[in-house]
């Protein structure tokens, strides 16, 4: 199977400007390509997972990767996907967060002399004289089409500014830049910015008469469509100081079983040979697969002793002993409605909210979960057959609570 068969199969790729070209290319190891990453905080996400693994996949089949520091870009912002504007970070912020990348970067992609490089777009743009780039670059785009471009559609309704709609020229002129400078053929991002590379493409050839190529990875989103990893307010972060290797293995672990197997194709580097087995699995063979998602990407992040701590303090939690230990709750037959009690009633039942308000928020907020499952439906049922089990209830990182049928 090729490489690019391989990234077919898990799934990886959205769409492409020139299929067979960029089959060639990376098949055969002669892509310089770049992904770009602004500094937004002082981390990475989950969500630049499948950035980081999808760089490491192209330079294992002699791919040679640029990784963009936008030093440059983030003193604007990206407004693709978002409904209001970035908050805007000081130069210092900025540099601060780009050396963090830095660091978390080497974990996954090999640094060196005829390796992969790391720029940062500040070295470029930020010298740049407005006038000159609207005579050399700015003739070059229609204000009609950037205006009909996907990456601008959710700010229109409540008003795009002028200093955001200059994303899309930066990032075209950082294709350009590469081009020009490193040798750099290709350009790899989230669906979500498949306007901006075409924009970049479309610049070299009509500033150059060269081809260059773009191809845009699936974004890493739930059944429900929701973000993964990434989620303003909700992220996963690579730093073990924002996110603890046992948190971030439990947010893995945790996944719903629709989304388990996408995630393993996707993030892992486990043999498709293997995966097709796992989707045979069913029912608490689904809890296997979500550990060894689990275990397979904090081993990536923070190393295997890490991974194996957070994977058996995972275990130890459910243990047996742990079960006897923590206190219980009597439900009675009269409290179930059609054989099932609802989960914030369940909580009220067994004083983990005083109200089925607060036990709704407590849910909204992620920090409920039955068993190994973390409940995000507050209308989620917890049934006879469950209750006669002994239902383990968790709030938060330390209370547990086990409800039995009386």
């Amino acid at each position: 199977m090729t490489l690019y068969d391989e990234l077919v199969a898990r799934g990886l790729i959205a769409q492409v400007t020139n299929e067979y070209e960029i089959k060639e290319m990376i098949n055969n190891g002669k892509a310089t390509f770049y992904i770009g990453f602004d500094c937004t905080a002082d981390s990475l996400t989950a969500g630049h997972f499948m950035a980081l693994t999808l760089m490491k996949r192209l330079q294992m089949a002699g791919n040679k990767p640029i990784a963009l520091i936008g030093g440059g870009t983030t003193m604007i912002g990206d407004p693709s996907g978002r409904t209001d504007m970035r908050k805007m970070l000081t130069k210092e912020d900025i540099d601060h967060n780009a050396e963090c990348f830095r660091k978390q970067m080497e974990r996954f992609i090999e640094f060196g002399e005829g390796k992969a490089q790391m720029v940062n777009n500040a070295d470029w743009l930020l010298d740049l004289n407005y006038v000159e780039l609207l005579r050399e670059v700015g003739a070059c785009f229609s204000v009609n089409n950037m205006l009909r471009a996907e990456c601008y559609k959710q700010r229109m309704e409540r008003g795009l500014s002028f200093f955001e709609f200059n994303y899309m020229i930066m990032q075209s002129y950082d294709f350009y830049y590469l081009f020009q400078h490193y040798g750099c053929n290709m350009q790899f991002g989230g669906n979500d910015q498949w306007s901006n590379m075409l924009g970049g493409t479309e610049l070299i050839r009509k500033k150059l008469g060269q081809d260059a190529h773009a191809m845009t990875i699936t974004l890493l989103t739930d059944s429900q469509g929701n973000k993964m990893g990434k989620t303003a307010g909700n992220a996963v972060w690579l730093d073990a100081n924002k996110t603890s290797p046992y948190d971030f293995y439990q947010y893995w672990r945790n996944v719903g079983d629709a989304d388990v197997l996408k995630c393993i194709r996707m993030l892992t580097f486990l043999p498709l040979d293997q995966i097709e087995e796992m989707a045979k699995w069913e029912g608490s063979q689904l809890n296997q697969a979500k550990e060894i998602l689990a275990f397979e990407l904090t081993k990536m992040v923070h190393g295997v002793e890490e991974a194996e701590k957070a994977q058996n303090a995972a275990r130890a939690v459910f243990s047996a002993g742990a079960a006897a230990d923590m206190p219980s709750t009597e439900i009675p037959a009269d409290a179930l409605t059609d054989g099932a009690i609802g989960i914030l009633t369940l909580m009220v039942h067994c004083g983990l909210a005083k109200s089925n308000g607060e036990a709704r928020r407590l849910v909204q907020q992620g920090g409920v979960f039955l068993g190994e499952e973390k409940v995000t439906d507050p209308a989620r049922t917890v049934t006879a057959e469950e209750l006669k089990a002994g239902a383990v209830i968790r709030k938060g990182k330390k209370v547990f609570h086990k409800a039995v049928l009386g």
